[in-house]
């Protein structure tokens, strides 16, 4: 079984940018709550399952390092592993992480969840 999801966020790596911290714990309470609620939507797909394979691609004008990319992910993954309901150190993910070049102010992560 395959799932995909398109979720309307911009990612920016937090290794990077300086910002204070509270605009940097709205981002990410943000991108976390939008994961988890567009992966509710159906949560029937999760209950028993044993392996998740979880590719995530950012879609933005311009791309960042491998490192920095795996960050920019990091609440994104917080909220896939909420909606399923386990720890997403769990052995039963697996991440992978990759991007694309979008047009000029068009930013967007792709989920794709393949259940094994």
């Amino acid at each position: 079984m395959k799932i995909l999801v398109m979720l309307p966020l911009r990612t920016v790596s937090g290794a990077n940018i300086r910002e204070h911290w509270a605009a940097k714990a709205a981002r990410a309470k943000l991108q976390r709550s939008t994961a988890r609620m567009m992966l509710l939507l159906d949560k029937k797909w999760c209950a028993q399952q044993n392996h998740f394979a979880v590719k995530l691609t950012r879609i933005a004008p311009k791309k960042l390092d491998s490192d920095n990319l795996e960050i920019s992910f990091k609440a994104i993954r917080d909220g896939i592993a909420d909606a399923i309901g386990i720890d997403d150190g769990s052995d039963r993910f697996t991440w992978n992480c990759a991007q694309e070049s979008g047009n000029p102010k068009e930013y967007a992560v792709r989920v794709e969840i393949t259940i094994e």
